[in-house]
């Protein structure tokens, strides 16, 4: 299967490439820099280029989003903008989307909403909310899928277990690597078709 991964150079976007050439895919490494990855095809690409992205969409299978908006004080309208036009541009493929732990909800309360938030993380979770209302408001036929994490993500053990839920947690944690897995998983035997789920270790 032919792979694509937009940041493909950060914590989850690298390890979703190592997943994907572990079992034999090919891949393309896409990053903003070109960042040489091993065993893959590295790309300098930006999201937000409507035209090198439906190339990219065409010469897939699939392609992941492993962006998110700027955690340094940047505009997240920019990384809102992006998102909108992978959704407009990705005709003929499969949308894999690393989503926020935010929108998972408890009781009936979003993870974001709640006290306990950690208000360093609201504004990015906030931005990761109106990305899945936009793609859950996408054209019929855009085929995608969004993988939330647990509510901590980090790089830790591949031990290729993991529990997975819909709108509530399905644990507190996993590993970067364990979601890799649940993510190729996903990929390779669709069972989450345009909606959006969660796991963790």
């Amino acid at each position: 299967m032919k792979i694509a991964v937009y940041g493909a150079s950060g914590m989850v976007g690298s390890e979703i490439v190592k997943e994907s050439l572990s079992r034999g895919h090919d891949v393309t490494a896409i990053s903003r820099s070109g960042t040489e990855v091993p065993g893959a095809t590295s790309k300098a690409a930006d999201q937000a280029d409507s035209q090198a992205f439906s190339t990219v969409a065409r010469d897939h299978d699939v392609v992941v989003l492993a962006t998110g908006p700027s955690r340094t004080g940047g505009d997240h309208a920019e990384w809102l903008e992006a998102m909108s036009t992978a959704y407009s541009n990705a005709a003929g493929t499969r949308l894999m989307i690393v989503g926020g732990a935010g929108t998972l909800e408890v009781d009936g309360v979003r993870l974001l909403d709640s006290p306990e938030f950690p208000e360093a993380y609201k504004a990015e979770a906030t931005t990761a909310a109106k990305a899945l209302e936009a793609v859950r408001e996408a054209p019929e036929e855009l085929d995608w899928t969004v993988l939330a994490p647990a509510p901590v993500i980090h790089p830790g053990e591949r031990t290729g277990a993991y529990k997975v839920a819909r709108d509530t947690p399905a644990g507190a944690s996993i590993s970067s690597q364990d979601y890799a897995v649940a993510m190729l998983d996903e990929i390779e035997s669709p069972s989450h078709r345009r909606t959006r789920f969660t796991a963790a270790n």
